[in-house]
């Protein structure tokens, strides 16, 4: 039991912390942007809008994934049964 939540907090700590470099490039690209010797850094701003967000809809779904299997979700987000569409 131990070893599974020591899983699930490694599940989260390490897609949190590679968000956390992504908002460090964007905020680097847009400081760096105001230097008058320095052109705007297109790629590191995009690289970390992706370090930022692939790791947040990560940890989004794996605690929508989380919250379904124990019915903890509004009906909305529940995944209807085939049976119910009769």
């Amino acid at each position: 039991m131990v070893v599974q939540k020591l899983i699930a907090l490694l599940i989260m700590v390490i897609p949190a912390a590679i968000a956390m470099y992504g908002i460090k490039l964007i905020r680097d690209a847009l400081f760096y942007s105001t230097a008058p010797d320095v052109s705007f850094l297109w790629g590191k701003l995009i690289a970390g809008i992706l370090c930022f967000a692939i790791p947040v809809l990560f940890i989004g779904g794996f605690i929508l994934h989380h919250d379904r299997k124990k019915n903890r979700v509004q009906p909305r987000f529940m995944i209807p049964d085939p049976d119910e569409d009769e």
